[in-house]
């Protein structure tokens, strides 16, 4: 399950605009999550776009650092947000918006916290979740 595979990632652009566009909002300091209810049953349960604003960060190394450490803590952490899911797919937009490079432990706290308030949204049935 520790996985973070092509069919995981949102690469479609017009349903990225659609994402921007008419997507719920969910904003923990230093991350900006934007989710949408998919039309239609798709292959994964959730599919999500990691981005890093250039306007924040002018070097690529930067950008791909930060991206890879938030890749990596959603792969590992996925399974809060799986478990919760029944049966229809989501489009997620993970957006980092702090101004500088965070370290590994501190995304996966903010991401956690992230996942922990979205999935009462996704499945009002579910109770809190445990730590």
């Amino acid at each position: 399950m520790q996985t973070f595979t092509k069919a995981e990632r949102l690469c479609s652009k017009v349903i990225m605009d659609k994402v921007f566009e008419t997507g719920k909002v969910i904003v923990v300091p230093s991350f900006k999550l934007i989710w949408l209810k998919a039309d239609k049953k798709e292959e994964q349960p959730v599919q999500i776009v990691i981005t890093v604003p250039k306007r924040n960060f002018k070097r690529a190394v930067d950008r791909n650092k930060l991206k890879r450490r938030i890749r990596e803590v959603y792969r590992k952490n996925k399974e809060v947000l799986y478990s919760s899911i029944s049966s229809e797919s989501y489009y997620m937009m993970l957006i980092y918006t702090g101004r500088s490079i965070i370290e590994y432990k501190e995304i996966e706290e903010k991401i956690l916290k992230l996942l922990q308030r979205l999935v009462p949204e996704i499945d009002p049935t579910c109770n809190t979740l445990k730590q």
